[in-house]
């Protein structure tokens, strides 16, 4: 029997969610069966969570930026993730964005902690399919300005996507690196290539694999 997902979608732009919605509903892992909920700003969305007779959501979709709701004092999708988190605290929160100039992501991943956090900019049908099986699974899925932002703005904790984190894990388990792409859904050179490009950026070029994971694990790089 199918896994029922509850998603509630909050973006002020009827053609993205139109768009969220067909990447959903053609989702090629049956296990899971999903219902969708919509809202168009802050007011719209504190009602469908407020009023949806014990109904919680497992998955959520928010906009940043959109009309808010000044009665209830919510002014964003990170105070929509907030109420959320009161009402149906399971629920695994994805914050999207057109601004990535705007985007304040230390502030964000410290008050809520979502699960996915994107550029819109970034994302493409295949990016959003990656997205709910990443997220679906309880992984974190930032998109790759979100990625280059922090590994800019922060030096104590490395940030790498799920590829990467795939490829690690893999290294991880003695699989060599030559076979790693028999396990991951990119080429033999394109895991070659990433895996140098994680030992440039944690400035150990040249290190061996298993020292490359073994830092990695270090810098919280590694799937949980």
């Amino acid at each position: 029997m199918a896994q029922i997902v509850n998603i509630l979608i909050v973006d002020d732009h009827h053609f993205i969610i139109q768009g969220y919605t067909n990447a959903i509903i053609r989702f090629p892992n049956k296990k899971y069966e999903f219902t969708i909920t919509r809202a168009a700003d802050c007011k719209e969305a504190y009602e469908k969570i407020m009023n949806q007779d014990g109904l919680v959501f497992d998955l959520a979709l928010l906009d940043i930026s959109m009309p808010a709701y000044t009665d209830k004092n919510l002014e964003s999708g990170e105070d929509i993730a907030k109420l959320l988190n009161q009402h149906s605290p399971d629920c695994k929160i994805v914050l999207l964005t057109m601004h990535s100039e705007r985007l304040k992501a230390e502030k964000i991943i410290e008050e809520i902690n979502p699960l996915g956090l994107i550029i819109k900019n970034d994302l493409t049908y295949d990016i959003m399919l990656m997205l709910l099986a990443t997220v679906l699974k309880g992984q974190i899925y930032y998109s790759d300005s979100v990625i280059k932002f922090l590994n800019m703005q922060q030096k104590e904790k490395v940030y790498v996507d799920v590829f990467d984190k795939q490829i690690l894990h893999f290294l991880n388990k003695g699989i060599k690196a030559d076979d790693v792409a028999l396990y991951v859904s990119l080429s033999s050179s394109s895991v070659k290539k990433r895996i140098e490009l994680m030992k440039i950026l944690l400035d150990k070029k040249g290190i061996k694999n298993d020292e490359l994971v073994r830092i990695a694990n270090e810098n919280g790089m590694m799937i949980k």
